[in-house]
């Protein structure tokens, strides 16, 4: 859950901090990373949080 939360963070954190003056295929590529790395993330943390909530009493 925790590397869920920090690839939520960071990647976000990088797409407000993409200066502007690049090539339209650079944002094309790194909105692609975003997008597919937050959708990894959310995957990671409802895995965590299923395997979570099983291991509880």
């Amino acid at each position: 859950m925790a590397l869920a939360a920090f690839m939520i963070f960071e990647w976000i954190n990088l797409g407000f901090n993409l200066a502007d003056g690049h090539p339209t295929a650079f944002y094309v590529v790194h909105g692609v990373l975003i997008a597919v790395n937050i959708i990894l993330a959310l995957v990671l943390g409802t895995i965590g949080v299923r395997a979570w909530k099983r291991g509880r009493p």
